[in-house]
């Protein structure tokens, strides 16, 4: 008995440094999520200001910089495999990975799509008539967007269940905005149809816009899928009552 007993306690001494590698390398995985996340917003806040401006110098830069997000989307990917395969972890841990694996794939999509608003930024610059001088005002879409992109990245740092299912119910706004400025951007068309080229533009920043939402309400489901254990993406009414 007393044989088993050192038994058990050797192999609980033994295993200790691996849990400890194991919790290092997650939290290494959260501070590189989070790290990407950060990049990300930056991107996003220069592609958005680039609408208004029409500064193709920027926009030049955020087309250029898609790479450094790509490159740290796959290095987070393989870390997450990598951990897979050496822990096999259960439970928390298991969504945890299971989780940033998601979000890592939505923050490449969102950096995607801070790309197509600039590169349609640059080809407004060239396309502009300076006898026609229609603009859509996306200032108050974009807000809501980026307010969303910083709420879903504070509720994944803090883990916030509150915060993630406001980021959920804000999406419905959004979406209200991208039809408002769908109608009223093809009665423009309508009305100037020697002006077709250049307005198409308008109508794809919106629906970038109303992307970059989709994904920041998909990493609030996840960190909600983190905290509660249950997948939300088609439920949230539900998880309300």
């Amino acid at each position: 008995m007393k044989d088993k007993l050192m038994e058990k306690n050797k192999s609980l001494k033994e295993l200790k440094p691996m849990d400890k590698r194991f919790h290092k390398q997650l939290n290494n995985l959260k501070k590189m999520i989070l790290s990407l996340g950060a990049m990300v917003e930056e991107r996003v806040r220069m592609a958005t200001d680039t609408i208004g401006s029409c500064n193709t110098e920027m926009a030049s830069k955020v087309i250029k910089s898609d790479y450094q997000i790509d490159e740290t989307e796959v290095e987070i990917e393989e870390e997450c495999l990598k951990i897979l395969a050496l822990y096999q972890p259960v439970a928390v841990d298991l969504r945890f990975i299971v989780a940033v694996i998601k979000i890592n794939n939505d923050l490449e999509r969102i950096g995607d799509q801070a790309v197509n608003i600039a590169q349609r930024v640059m080809v407004m610059a060239k396309e502009r008539n300076l006898e026609y001088n229609f603009f859509f005002d996306y200032s108050v879409m974009v807000e809501k967007v980026k307010v969303m992109l910083k709420l879903s990245l504070d509720a994944l740092i803090n883990m916030d269940f509150d915060l993630a299912l406001d980021v959920c119910h804000k999406d419905d706004a959004v979406d209200e905005m991208n039809r408002k400025a769908y109608s009223e951007i093809k009665k423009i068309m309508k009305e100037h149809p020697e002006q077709l080229s250049y307005l198409i533009n308008f109508f794809l920043i919106s629906r970038h816009l109303e992307r970059l939402a989709d994904h920041a309400t998909n990493i609030a489901e996840e960190v909600i899928y983190m905290i509660e254990g249950e997948i939300v993406r088609h439920g949230i009414k539900e998880l309300d009552k």
